[in-house]
């Protein structure tokens, strides 16, 4: 595809991105499957996760591209899966090495439509994959900086910058990071919420991967999102279990740059109830590898203010 046609790919609007990569499907003459959403969209559009496969459903080797876990983020990873739909040569490769291709566009199209990070439960789906059957982890650093993280006014008042500086301070900056951004159960109008049960996204993807990926032997996957990181700069970071085999097959296969949040080489802080745990729930005898491809954005303090504000307009 010429590089002039790389603006084509991108919406505007989740419903534009959804029709794009609806017709984008249909001119690799790829058929999809909805998973439609029970709530509509900031405009009164219907929502769903939309699911094309290129390849056999009995393949053995399967690549899953997804977009739009964390909403908002979906504009770049919509963008995207349009442009390898768009290109008939990935398609080409992909058959010759004989490994099927599964875009799942939208994993959270709620948020996609609604340019929030969350699910419609202010759920961060990617801390939303725990055991709920059990009890729920504790994040005793958020406890102390809930407070000021999303405080009752805004701007926020001195005493809340304060408060986040001491902790600062007293820890430093990756344990800031990582108390506010590993995911907590305590506090539902907080930031990075991971939920109290599955979320209705939780539920589709996990529908999805019963549907699309059990019959492979070998699986892997690529999310697509935004955020952390310099500018336009795509991190690889490992997307699997704290596993020296999988990471030492995801730096063989997309390079020794491939980070991972276990051994502080990502920019990312190590995380909890992760989306990857319902590969291992859903596709137990397959061979998983994966990883998530983050574009940065600002620097971490914006981001961290830019999500704090959103959140505190939400909650107002």
């Amino acid at each position: 595809m010429a590089v002039d046609d790389i603006g084509s790919c991108f919406g505007q609007t989740y419903a534009e991105a959804r029709t794009q990569f609806l017709f984008a499907a249909d001119g690799a003459g790829l058929p999809v499957q909805a998973h439609r959403h029970p709530l509509v969209g900031a405009d009164g559009e219907d929502l769903g996760i939309d699911v094309a496969r290129f390849g056999a459903a009995d393949a053995q080797r399967l690549l899953i591209v997804t977009s739009g876990c964390h909403g908002v983020e979906g504009f770049c990873g919509s963008g995207i899966q349009v442009a390898l739909l768009r290109d008939p040569s990935l398609h080409q490769a992909a058959a010759a090495a004989h490994v099927a291709l599964l875009y799942v566009h939208a994993l959270n199209p709620w948020g996609f439509s609604w340019w929030r990070r969350t699910t419609q439960e202010n759920v961060d789906l990617n801390r939303n994959f725990v055991d709920f059957s059990q009890p729920l982890p504790h994040n005793a650093g958020y406890d102390e900086l809930a407070h000021a993280l999303v405080p009752a006014s805004w701007p926020p008042p001195p005493a809340a910058d304060a408060a986040i500086a001491d902790f600062i301070t007293r820890n430093g900056v990756r344990a800031f990071q990582t108390a506010v951004s590993s995911g907590q159960h305590d506090h539902p109008e907080g930031l990075f919420f991971a939920g109290r049960n599955p979320t209705w996204s939780h539920v589709a993807w996990r529908q999805i991967l019963r549907e699309q990926a059990q019959r492979c032997s070998r699986l892997a996957w690529i999310d697509l999102h935004t955020g952390l990181g310099p500018s336009g700069h795509g991190e690889r970071i490992f997307g699997a279990r704290d596993d020296a085999a999988a990471l030492a097959r995801a730096r063989d296969w997309w390079g020794p740059q491939v980070t991972s949040i276990y051994d502080g080489s990502s920019s990312s802080a190590q995380l909890s109830g992760m989306a990857f745990e319902a590969l291992y729930g859903e596709c137990p005898e397959a061979e998983y590898t994966g990883m998530a491809l983050e574009y940065g954005t600002l620097p971490l303090n914006e981001v961290m203010l830019a999500l704090r504000a959103d959140q505190w307009l939400d909650n107002h």
